[in-house]
């Protein structure tokens, strides 16, 4: 679906992406993690078609933006971090203008303004004055307007920024839903949880480079040698459950606590549950049981901060 090769983008002597390839599958929702002037949001508009690379290629269904740049926009839909908006237009208004631009003919323009506005929860707010729009629903107003055309590819940068709790939860429900209808998406946010619960790839950009690209599984696989288990047993007797852990081939160290076992894993799934399950047969009172280690965040500290070394 998506193909970067070897992308570089110079200003001047400054080099913002440097050989930056990755490669997106049809249907992927890709998140797209970096810290400010890693070079995310210029990758991003090299993809979108808004930004000329110095060096390298970007495929799109087949589309090679350098050989069909006219062709190649037709098949993006772009949302900015900063984005303005015609204030003094109505929402169905604005919906129609947009439609227009893409040559949608009248008779087509209200039922695909008309769906994308249910899509994105604003379908109440038809005669409603943009410039009244909490900053939340102009944020999904914006990506109404960015499928208008029906691209084959979606770009947001930052969707989440500057909103408030209510409204993420809002704009997360509705990329959910891009993806229960296989949209392939490329998203930015510095909210990295989020990326994790909804993404099916990730891509870690650090300096203009790639530094890893996969799954959040893979990716976790690749920087963690080992997994951690955390049992909290009633009653604060730790012997039975720790004996019952040290039996286990899969069970490396273990540490116990108050009310709570500690301890390294490298098995699979399945073994897990047969451990939890000789826990529970074995009586002993297994108040949670769960799988800790490392999250995105500290994934992307670590790889970062490892790249960052690597460069003195």
């Amino acid at each position: 679906m998506v193909i970067v090769e070897d992308l570089v983008k110079k200003y001047g002597k400054f080099l913002a992406v440097d050989n930056l390839c990755l490669k997106i599958e049809k249907g992927q929702i890709y998140g797209f993690v970096g810290a400010n002037g890693a070079g995310k949001t210029t990758t991003m508009r090299i993809i979108a078609g808004l930004l000329k690379a110095t060096n390298g290629r970007v495929i799109v269904n087949g589309i090679d933006i350098n050989k069909s740049p006219h062709a190649f926009k037709n098949t993006i839909g772009y949302m900015p971090d900063f984005f303005g908006v015609y204030d003094d237009l109505k929402v169905s208004e604005y919906m129609n203008f947009y439609a227009g631009l893409y040559g949608l003919d009248i008779k087509r323009r209200k039922k695909v303004t008309d769906q994308l506005l249910e899509l994105v929860n604003l379908s109440d707010k038809e005669d409603t004055y943009v410039d009244t729009l909490s900053r939340g629903m102009k944020q999904r107003l914006c990506l109404a307007r960015s499928l208008i055309h029906e691209p084959d590819l979606l770009i947001l940068d930052e969707p989440a920024s500057g909103l408030d709790p209510r409204a993420r939860v809002e704009m997360k429900e509705i990329l959910k839903e891009l993806k229960s209808m296989g949209r392939t998406v490329i998203i930015s946010s510095h909210i990295l949880h989020e990326l994790s619960e909804l993404c099916t790839a990730i891509g870690i950009i650090n300096n203009g480079k790639m530094v890893v690209s996969g799954s959040v599984e893979e990716i976790m696989a690749k920087v963690s040698h080992s997994r951690r288990i955390k049992v909290k047993i009633l009653g604060g007797n730790m012997e039975p459950a720790v004996k019952c852990l040290q039996e286990e081939h899969e069970i490396g160290s273990i540490f116990a606590g108050v009310d709570y076992i500690e301890a390294d894993f490298c098995g699979n799934g399945e073994k897990l549950s047969k451990i939890l399950k000789k826990l529970v047969q074995n009586d002993i009172p297994v108040t949670s049981f769960s799988e800790t280690g490392e999250n995105l965040e500290s994934i992307f500290m670590h790889l970062t901060g490892e790249e960052a070394k690597n460069a003195n």
